[in-house]
């Protein structure tokens, strides 16, 4: 039984120990399969540039179920290799895939799947055949993300200011794709400069929705008027909907105070924050522990229960909801500005 652990698939793919046969990419990470799927046929194509890749849709085999099996064993007039990829795969091409996988006849067969359960059939007899691999395909964690966005720029020959790469490595990592993408627009920016600063890589990668609504929360909570509203101009402009707003200072004010409870019974809030899940941005540390010294649990009250009386408000009356959302975060934010 061959099952590699999900760590173990980038050495794999360096120099995998089958000629031939099939290979599952399966996992939640959905641009990762994909990447480790063109990895593979990357690998066992490199000799021969002419070699077609034959692609399939797992659908497309649904009504023809023995067309992947003739595929396989179809000899090349040109003696080239047999490479066949087959994305969305599925149990349904476990009959067909079951002889190929003792007896391959030289194919090389890519299948590219979704999250798999141990007892899945495709999963089974792909960790259960003799010539064929199983690769789990998971989302970075914190270390893996960081090698990989640390290798990106070393290999491009470009310097990063250090808050860059705990930026990055909190901001991406779902998808192995959109990682990748995101980096390569960061390596394109530095092309000639050769340098990326934390400014560059929040300009181009932030979600630029979430950072302005951090913003809002922090600028209310910290009492300074002056940065709430130029918070608020710029996420109303660009269309942030001011009932999503209240509801995400509801949020914020809430988490507050359940924080602010922990430092009242003698935690401080350095270790507070460090317990919070999910963990608050690192670029949002200081002005949170601020908070949680300016603010009481009985002024949080205050402040969520305004919170909570502008949402109903802004519900029964929609055309309000900006002048709603307005007036109740000023007069929050003032209750910070008095502390």
């Amino acid at each position: 039984m061959t099952a590699l652990k999900a760590h173990e698939v980038a050495r794999f793919l360096i120099r995998p120990n089958l000629d031939e046969g099939i290979f599952l990419a399966y996992g939640p990470d959905a641009g990762l399969v994909r990447e480790t799927g063109q990895k593979l046929l990357a690998y066992f194509g490199k000799d021969d540039p002419e070699t077609e890749i034959v692609s399939f849709d797992a659908a497309e085999l649904d009504a023809e179920p023995d067309r992947l099996a003739i595929e396989a064993k179809t000899v090349s007039l040109f003696g080239n290799k047999r490479l066949i990829r087959v994305r969305n795969a599925g149990k349904n091409l476990v009959p067909a895939l079951t002889g190929l996988g003792d007896d391959p006849g030289g194919a090389i067969i890519v299948l590219e799947a979704g999250n798999l359960l141990p007892r899945d059939p495709l999963r089974a007899m792909a960790e259960g055949a003799a010539n064929a691999r199983a690769l789990p395909c998971y989302p970075d964690n914190g270390e893996s993300l960081g090698t990989l966005i640390r290798d990106t720029f070393s290999k491009n020959g470009i310097a990063v200011e250090p808050e860059v790469i705990p930026f990055l490595r909190d901001s991406l990592g779902n998808d192995r794709e959109v990682t990748r993408t995101e980096l390569e627009k960061l390596v394109l920016f530095a092309a000639a400069s050769k340098k990326v600063t934390l400014a560059d890589a929040v300009a181009l990668c932030a979600d630029n929705a979430a950072l302005v609504i951090d913003e809002i929360a922090d600028a209310t909570g910290t009492g300074h008027a002056e940065r709430l509203d130029t918070a608020l101009n710029r996420a109303l402009g660009n269309a942030v909907d001011p009932q999503r707003l209240l509801t995400t200072s509801l949020m914020h004010f809430s988490g507050l105070r359940r924080w602010r409870a922990e430092m009242d019974a003698g935690r401080p809030a350095r270790t507070v924050l460090d317990g919070a899940r999910p963990r608050p941005h690192f670029s949002r540390r200081q002005a949170l522990e601020q908070q949680l010294r300016l603010w009481s649990d009985p002024v949080l009250a205050q402040a969520t229960t305004r919170l909570q009386l502008a949402i109903a408000e802004s519900r029964r009356r929609p055309a309000l909801a900006e002048t709603l959302l307005r007036r109740t975060l000023t007069a929050i934010c003032m209750l910070a500005a008095e502390r």
